[in-house]
């Protein structure tokens, strides 16, 4: 899957949801490194791309990169409710809470 989609890349179909499906891909391969550049190629093409933000900071957050991860969320939260997206927005919140709490723990 992931070759085929690469294929793509450079084409007229290349884009925002060819990234985000890129970064999907990779996370599920669980090549979070390769996924992070994807998703946020996804964002930088479409910053208002709720589904890609929150993917991105799962895929942060998977990589221990919990600072960057709350900040995805956050910029997420604020695409959503830019675009209306209701249910993207309460997800991230969610997630955004728990790494502020993961943050605040004694370390």
């Amino acid at each position: 899957m992931i070759s085929q989609l690469e294929k793509l890349l450079g084409t007229p179909r290349d884009g925002a949801l060819l990234r985000y499906s890129l970064g999907l891909e990779h996370a599920k391969a669980g090549n979070h490194e390769r996924a992070i550049e994807y998703l946020r190629d996804a964002v930088t093409r479409d910053p208002l791309y709720s589904a890609a933000w929150k993917a991105l900071g799962k895929s942060l957050s998977d990589s221990s990169l919990h600072a960057e991860a709350l900040e995805a969320h956050r910029q997420g939260i604020a695409a959503a409710k830019q675009k209306g997206d209701r249910q993207a927005e309460k997800e991230m919140t969610v997630f955004a809470r728990r790494l502020e709490k993961l943050g605040k723990q004694p370390g």
